[in-house]
């Protein structure tokens, strides 16, 4: 069985614009993910902070 018989340069060009996009939703799904998760880390850093002091200070 031949796997590259039915091969078509056109259609693997024209199936380029879906793998980029595909990538680009990819990347801003990670870059997503990544600010919610520094953005959560600093909000319960700085409420643990402010816990310890208030404990600190009775």
């Amino acid at each position: 069985m031949d796997i590259f018989g039915k091969f078509s340069i056109e259609r693997f060009v024209s199936s380029l614009q879906y793998m980029w996009q595909g990538m680009l939703c990819i990347f801003i799904v990670i870059g997503v993910i990544i600010l919610a998760t520094v953005a959560m880390n600093s909000i319960f850093a700085k409420l643990a902070d402010k816990k310890k002091e208030k404990e600190s200070q009775e």
